[in-house]
């Protein structure tokens, strides 16, 4: 007992280090091969009108607040406690799930906070790296619906998320780690475990290599067969990949790359997986090819502007799962962030981590609410938009309508409120209204050469003021 109350308040006070340190941001994939499936590239499409997302990563890791998963794996930017044995300290992680059962769980209370924010689309944590399942497995007795849990009538957690959400008209995306470490199939324990990789050698352990395929096959089809309709498979762990796709650019990230071909045969599970979910939006991150059918930059923005379908995944505080007194991002911040991203031709997927009791922190739901005040005003800036050519000047940056015919401008606020604001090119078309979308007010404008000057309501406080105008010469 007293080494596992050292290990929580260990964990508890070196979470933000873990996280300062950590070394598994995924890379954004060097190309993108558009998808040739017809009901795919519709989907792809009604994705990219959705622009702002959630994503909520919650499992064992939400009971102690720490780092989700990855404190269970030896690698060498991973910090424990020295007195401690790395099979105890597993014992211990493994032991959480007899401990887990949020009474409190609320998934209409996150569904609401993220319509709140205005966003769109969200992504569930089904199956984190410690293989422990957020939804009612046939495959695995390591689940939230068998252990504590088990006799509350919401202990198959993955569908009441996905029906709080379908209600509140989000599209539906299910994370899926490809690596698990809990089952004998990936972590052997006739062998030590290294590092994130499987421990064996699957060339001559080829049986116990393909029980993992079996195993992995049947839990997405699980998830693709029983919890209703789903738009997004997100597969996460891109070290678990065919050892041909491992190039110079995959070298590069510095991540263990084992001898062995860790290969899933993911032509399968995608067969598979559209055959019950027609038109499925499929994320094999980093896997450069036909599954990867949106890039995923993982705690960044691209620099540029990019003309294919991607995300940047970020979080709201400094952790993707919940970690107490973890400080929220302003709301402010969270804005600019959504402006520049959407400018570049991306959408954002911000992850939020529930409790331990299975509802949101009040101040995650009071940031949520926040943007909201933002996006519910100014969203037709943001949504059913897409990329222009000339998309950032200074501090304003810029996005048009699917059609072409309308352009946004969105300023985003420093400091001071500026009553005038000027930028180059995109200059609004001879004898049209600009109009601010906060109130639908008419701005004086005028163009010089290749500069538009605009004057603005100097006496509001904004994060960043949004207006439309129809577009002049391209």
């Amino acid at each position: 007992m007293k080494v596992r109350i050292l290990l929580l308040l260990l964990f508890i006070s070196c979470s933000q280090t873990l996280f300062a340190q950590r070394d598994d941001i995924i890379q954004q994939s060097a190309k993108y091969e558009a998808p040739t499936d017809p009901l795919v590239k519709a989907k792809l499409d009604t994705w990219q009108d959705k622009k702002f997302g959630m994503i909520l990563h919650w499992g064992l890791y939400a009971i102690p607040g720490i780092i989700e998963s990855w404190s269970i794996c030896s690698e060498d930017w991973i910090e424990r406690d020295t007195t401690i044995k790395y099979d105890d300290y597993k014992k211990w992680y493994w032991g959480l799930s007899e401990k887990f059962n949020p009474v409190k769980f609320s998934p209409e209370q996150w569904a609401k906070a993220g319509k709140s924010a205005g966003m769109k689309y969200m992504v569930f944590t089904t199956k984190h790296h410690d293989g422990f399942a957020m939804f009612d497995t046939k495959e695995s007795d390591f689940s939230i619906a068998k252990g504590p849990f088990a006799g509350n009538p919401k202990r198959d957690v993955a569908k009441y998320v996905f029906d709080a959400f379908r209600k509140e008209n989000f599209m539906i995306g299910a994370y899926f780690s490809k690596p698990d470490w809990h089952t004998q199939y990936y972590w052997w324990d006739k062998y030590a475990t290294p590092n994130r990789n499987n421990n064996y050698d699957i060339d001559k352990y080829k049986w116990r290599w393909n029980m993992f395929k079996k195993y992995t096959y049947n839990q997405i089809g699980e998830l693709m067969n029983n919890y209703g309709s789903v738009d997004i498979l997100w597969l996460d762990g891109g070290w678990v990949r065919p050892l041909s796709s491992v190039n110079e650019e995959v070298l590069s990230w510095g991540a263990p790359i084992p001898k062995w071909s860790q290969d899933i045969d993911m032509p399968k599970i995608a067969e598979m997986a559209r055959k019950a979910q027609p038109g499925l939006i499929m994320v094999d991150r980093t896997v450069h090819g036909q599954y990867e059918n949106y890039q995923t930059p993982e705690q960044k923005i691209p620099e540029k502007q990019l003309d294919y379908p991607w995300e940047s995944c970020l979080t709201l505080n400094g952790n993707w799962g919940w970690v107490p007194n973890d400080p929220y991002k302003p709301a402010k911040e969270v804005v600019h962030k959504l402006v520049e991203v959407v400018a570049k031709g991306g959408s954002l997927l911000l992850g939020v981590g529930p409790k331990p009791d299975g509802t949101l922190d009040e101040g995650a739901v009071a940031r949520l609410n926040e943007i909201g005040k933002w996006t519910s005003v100014n969203g037709e800036s943001i949504y059913n938009t897409r990329i222009t050519k000339n998309y950032h000047d200074g501090n304003t940056w810029f996005t048009q309508s699917k059609d072409g015919n309308t352009i946004y401008g969105i300023f985003l606020i420093d400091s001071k409120q500026p009553k005038q604001i000027s930028w180059k090119g995109n200059a609004p078309k001879k004898g049209t209204v600009v109009t601010l979308l906060n109130g639908k007010r008419k701005l004086k404008w005028t163009t010089t050469g290749d500069v538009t000057t605009i004057d603005l309501p100097g006496n509001e406080e904004q994060v960043a003021w949004a207006f439309s105008f129809a577009a002049g010469k391209k």
